[in-house]
């Protein structure tokens, strides 16, 4: 009978775990088609507050926002939230983080700003 990986050893230390459940725990069986929805699913948060957010503003902005065309406001705000998704997912090392979200509310309020509020635009 082996020891328990699970138990700390007289030395205080966790042993390695064996090559083959490294092997079987980095599996990955994806279809192409599952692998699809893996990355929409992905971007979905980014698509939802990409087109929201500049809707909203240009609803409630209306004005202000007057020469700021719809499509680069959602062009915009897409943009900046992917890419803090993406930042989120390299500096965490998975997806789902409410820092990443904050991130993206924030990347997506500065990219508003930048395209439809900043002086001298």
């Amino acid at each position: 009978m082996g020891a328990d990986p699970s138990r700390p050893t007289r030395s205080g230390t966790i042993p390695a775990l064996p090559a083959f459940a490294l092997h079987q725990f980095w599996k990955a069986d994806l279809e192409p088609l599952d692998a699809l929805w893996h990355v929409l699913n992905f971007f979905a948060p980014a698509l939802g507050v990409g087109i929201l957010a500049p809707t909203l503003a240009k609803l409630f902005w209306r004005s202000e926002l007057r020469g700021a065309a719809w499509s680069r406001l959602v062009a915009v705000t897409l943009a900046v939230a992917a890419g803090a998704l993406v930042g989120g997912l390299l500096v965490f090392g998975q997806d789902g983080r409410m820092a990443t979200y904050g991130v993206m509310t924030a990347a997506t309020a500065v990219g508003l700003w930048w395209v439809g509020f900043r002086p001298f635009r």
